[in-house]
Formats: structure tokens, sequence, C-alpha cells
């Protein structure tokens, strides 16, 4: 997050970057002590990023929409919203504006505690030094609400206008190296790779690019009724254990969770301990695999079924990984794993091979027999990555190109992490995505973001038209697309939709491809009426997105941000109280969702808040990181000199 250099503003909600992310708070000291940039910091707790603010913004526990909506309501009130950018660049600020206006300076402190006085300051500072940045990480997402926070603090930069410049953006701290790379692998359980979601026509993608067989993917998994299990989401990470626990009556899959595999999770970083410690010892088989013993090892009171793999550290391994700004960078190994630790995808290889579909598993990926069994080749792991992840742009990176980065480190700008001279001269630093196309192309990468002032084959970028070109009639209808606002040197100047081949007959520009990349696109149609409808996320020659860019256009179209998500159960977002609230004058008022049926499991809100907990439970207790501490505490008590600290 070095652009944070360029910021005027910093406003930190729901992250402590002092203690979760100590070398990320040397940006925002950079941009305070050279921009003058004050820092403002709002979080229930003072700590240590708080000792640095200029602006300190105690408020209650899970009120963050009402706290940014109080600072809307000011800038609303006064007018200081960035009214252009409004109009060419963003839909549904409108319905934005009816909600903001109930949150009067009265009512924000009556339900955040915060005096209007001082978030009147908040919205003041914020106005009179853009581009200001928003900087968040888990505080903000991991409450019931978490969705509404995270849009609302995206609203707040729409309203001032500090998207898609330098020094602006939303800037969203990861935990570790290579959470944002796990994030765009879909390791979660709602998505394939590149967040192409679950439909038929996903799977379709990801068999072309794995070249497998459709039917025999389809046949990996079980039915209920007239739906595959291929097509539901799965149970998240943080309700695993109610897989195991719940009432197989009440759940969207066959049985019950009978086994898991703990890859290095560490379960004391989550909450309901006790329903994870009973689910551990109802299981049939417990794997843990991990480079220590963890938590996930000995919470439970088992004397069988439990197996600890011993897994290599990221010193003792080598492949890419890819960081916060979307940038990729490729890590060598320094050491051999020790003792009879393995590397990741070693262990993955011998499950595979154990399970009888390693041929199909690295069909594209050579394999090579070690002294620690059979290691697949990082550098071909990622090229299959790059064949398939044309929706985000994951595609134009190869192992060549971010060696060449890692060999050149001296030659990039600290600030702009643009390299000047040498063989990289022009790139990125890791090349972030969208990196569009192939590596042959070139792209250097995109370093921000949504940003039309440079030509998008020089890493500039328009919003997505990712929801068609029209909004509902239920919401007023209206042009999605942006109205006069395009990147430089685009020949389409006004928005557009995403690319398809369609679109390339309707523009002359079909006539651009190359007789392979069409042969390609022909093979993903697979009939000559579906090759108008083969478009720029699941073309797999790159070709659209080559000739979308030859014209500088972007592959995924020109459109405006929806500040209102009306397929979301709030379409614009709303405080709701938390499910433990202390506050039940305000229930009433700001009730929680309703009880649904989620990731294939019972999801209860209305029916916990019903429940008056704050007799027994008066006091809220906050969770975060020390500096000293690693995530589950694993690594750091197994480390001498971590330990004493």
């Amino acid at each position: 997050y070095n652009d944070i250099h360029n910021s005027r503003a910093i406003f930190i909600i729901g992250g402590n970057p002092a203690e979760a992310h100590p070398v990320s708070l040397l940006h925002v000291l950079k941009a305070k002590e050279e921009n003058n940039a004050p820092l403002i910091v709002c979080d229930p707790r003072f700590t240590r990023t708080a000792a640095h603010a200029d602006e300190y913004v105690r408020f209650r526990p899970g009120t963050d929409v009402a706290l940014v909506w109080g600072i809307l309501w000011h800038i609303f009130e006064n007018g200081w919203e960035d009214k252009e950018f409004i109009r060419t660049r963003v839909w549904g600020m409108e319905h934005i504006k009816e909600e903001v206006a109930r949150w009067t300076p009265e009512e924000t402190e009556r339900v955040t505690g915060v005096p209007g006085a001082q978030l009147r300051r908040v919205a003041y500072t914020l106005v009179n030094n853009r581009p200001g940045t928003v900087i968040w990480c888990m505080g903000g997402t991991q409450h019931t609400n978490g969705n509404n926070n995270t849009r609302a603090y995206c609203v707040l930069q729409l309203a001032l206008g500090n998207m898609g410049v330098a020094g602006g953006g939303t800037n969203i701290f990861r935990g570790h190296d290579n959470v944002q790379g796990a994030t765009d692998l879909g390791v979660l359980s709602h998505t394939l790779p590149g967040y192409y979601g679950l439909s038929a026509g996903a799977w379709a993608h990801w068999a072309r690019v794995w070249e497998e067989d459709l039917d025999w993917l389809k046949g990996r998994f079980a039915t209920m009724g007239d739906k595959s299990l291929m097509n539901l989401k799965g149970i998240p990470v943080s309700r695993w254990f109610d897989g195991v626990l719940e009432d197989k009556e009440n759940m969207d899959q066959p049985d019950n969770v009978r086994a898991m595999v703990f890859w290095g999770h560490a379960p004391n970083s989550q909450t309901r301990l006790p329903d994870m410690k009973k689910a551990m010892e109802k299981l049939d088989l417990l794997v843990v695999i991990d480079p220590y013993p963890t938590v996930s090892a000995v919470l439970h009171d088992r004397t069988d079924g439990v197996y600890l793999l011993p897994a290599a550290t990221q010193f003792e391994t080598y492949g890419s990984v890819t960081a916060s700004n979307r940038s990729l960078q490729w890590r060598e190994k320094v050491v051999e794993p020790l003792f009879e630790s393995r590397p990741d995808q070693n262990i993955m290889a011998m499950f595979a091979r154990k399970f009888g579909f390693d041929d199909r598993l690295f069909r594209n990926i050579e394999v090579k027999e070690t002294d620690r069994g059979p290691e697949p080749v990082a550098e071909d792991i990622l090229r299959e990555i790059n064949r398939g992840m044309w929706t985000i742009g994951y595609t134009g990176q190869s192992p060549e190109r971010l060696r060449l980065h890692m060999a050149n480190q001296h030659t990039f700008d600290k600030t702009t992490l643009q390299a000047v001279g040498g063989p990289a001269d022009g790139d990125y630093y890791g090349l972030p995505w969208p990196c569009w196309g192939t590596p042959e192309m070139k792209h250097p990468g995109t370093p921000i973001l949504y940003d039309p002032s440079k030509p998008v084959s020089k890493g500039g970028l328009t919003f997505r038209a990712r929801f068609g070109v029209e909004a509902p009639k239920d919401w007023g209808g209206g042009n999605l697309l942006a109205e006069g606002s395009f990147s430089e040197g685009s020949e389409i100047q006004d928005g557009y939709p995403e690319f398809t081949m369609q679109m390339l007959m309707d523009l002359g520009w079909d006539a651009d491809l190359t007789e392979e990349e069409r042969a390609v696109i022909e093979r993903v149609a697979g009939s000559p009426e579906n090759v108008p409808k083969v478009n720029w996320k699941t073309d797999l020659s790159g070709g659209i997105q080559r000739v979308a860019i030859k014209h500088e256009c972007a592959p995924f179209g020109n459109a405006k941000a929806r500040a209102v998500v009306w397929t979301f159960p709030d379409p614009v977002p709303l405080h709701r109280e938390p499910l433990y609230t202390p506050r039940r004058d305000l229930v009433a008022d700001y009730p929680t969702y309703p009880d649904r049926h989620d990731y294939r499991l019972p999801t209860l809100y209305a029916s916990i808040q019903a429940k008056d907990f704050s007799k027994d439970y008066p006091i809220v207790l906050t969770s975060g990181r020390l500096v000293e501490y690693e995530g589950g505490g694993d690594e750091t008590r197994s480390n001498p000199w971590l330990a004493e600290l």
C-alpha cells in the first residue's frame, strides 16, 4: 500500500495496523509526515494505532454503519460531496441520501455514542483533505452485518470522489502475506477460482481450463432432490462444527461432516470453542496439517483417529504469493524442509495419488519425484492459474515475469512501485491484477483500481460493468453505464458494456483477432451460433481482452459504481443492532435479520437477538492482535525469540 504516501487524509476503522500490520504503518506515517495528512482512527478501544491519531473517535461496538452515515449526513447537509464524480461514475447515491437523512447528529449520538460536533469535524477534515484513503480490516468485516459495514465505507469514498485516484481508494489490510491469493484462488466455500461462483457456466469454464471431463466432475458430487451439491455453497470455515453437530434434517447435504482436515487453521482464533471441542470429539477422522502441533491437535480429548502431518514453513518451499495490493511475488526456498515436514503441494499430491486422481489433478502440471514424495512444480501451478482467471486479470503474470521483478527490485520506485529503467521498465511491481491478457502482451499491471487518468494498456481502469446496462425498474431504472467518463485514450468515449464477441463484431474489431485466437474462441463456443456469446472472461485465448485493450478499452466494460445493491438483503446498507446488543431500547428500531438458511445450514439472527443477554454479560469484549503474536500463536510459542517477548 505504498500509494498511501499520496494520501491527504487517512481514515482507519475496524483495523489496528500498528499491531496487526506494523510494517504498513510506515506508509501511514510517511503520509502524515510528508503531506501533513490528518489521521482519523475510529475504534471502540484506544489502540496503538489510535495513539498516532489526530482525531480519535470512540464509538459503540457494532455501530459502524450508523457512524459512517452520521459523517455522510454532514457531507450531504453542506453539499460537500463530489457531485460531478457521482453524476458520471456512481449509480444510486440518491437512495443513500434518503437513508442518511435519518442519521441526524442527535440520532447518530443516540446509537453510536459519538457527539455530532466531533463527526462534523471528521467530515470537514475528510472533505478538505482530498484525496483520502479509508483503511479497514477484520474489525469491520467480522460482524453479523459486516457486509453493510464495508459497503458503507465504500459509499463514503464514492461520495467524496476518492476512488480511482492516487492517494484514495479503500485499502483493506489482509492479515498474512497470501490471504489475498487464497481469496483469489477460491479457497472459500462459495466460489471457484477467480470469483467465478458455482454456476454451471463457471464449472464449464474451469473444466475447459483443466482439460477435464465436465461429466466426470459432476459425478463427484451428490444430489439433494433436483439440486447438485456442486452448485450449492459449502459450509464456511467459521461454522464447520455446525456441519458436525446440526441435525441432518436441517442441512442442505445428505450427511453430517464426518472428517475434518485442519490445514494451517487456528480454531482458537474463532468463537464457540465449546461447540468446536464437542464437534472434534464426534468426528470419525481429524487431520492436522501444520508446521507445529496446534490448538487443533490438543483442544479435544480424543484418544484415536487423530493424525498430525508436519508441513513445511514458507521458508522451506517456493512459489507465488499475492499481497493485499493485488501484486504477486515469487518466493524462493531458503532452506530445505526440516525433519519429516513436507511442502503443502507435496502433501496434496500424496493425497491425490492415494485417492487415485493425481493424473487428472496434475494433467497440465509436472510432478517431480523427490525424497519427500511427489512435488508438483510451482511454475506450472501458476501457469494453470493464469490460464483460467480472466475475471480479475490474474493472467498476464508468469513465473518468468515475477522472477524478473524479484531480481530487479532496485529499479522500482518506492512510491509508485513502477520500474524506471532496467529489464522490467514500465511494469508495476508484482504486476498487480488486473494484469490483462497473456504474459506475452506485457501488460504492466494495474496499480490503482478504477483510475481513468491512464490508458488501460498502461494500468488505467474504469468501473466494471458487471450488473447489466440498466437498473431495475423497481429501483427507478436508469443507466448503469458511465456518463462522459472513460479511461485515457479510449476509442469509446462514454460508458460501454463488457466485451463479448458480439460486441467486437458490432464495432468491427473482430478483424483484429488472430486466426489462433479465433480458433480458440470457436472451441470455447462449441457451436457457430454460440460464438457471439463468448466473452472476455471465458475466452481462453485472451484475444477479446487483447483487442479491447488495443483500442484502450477495459475488457470488463465502463460502468457506474453501484451504491445500491438491489440483490442484497439490505440494498442500501442499514444499521442493525448486534445479536447480543446490550441496548435493548434500540432493537425495535434497528432489528437484525430474520433467521434464514444459508451455506447449507440454519443461520440464526432474530431468534438470538430476541433474548436479552445483557444482564448476564454486560461487558462487550473486543479481540485483536498483538505485535509479537502470530495468528493462533503456534508459530510464536514455537519460536524462542518471539515466545520470550
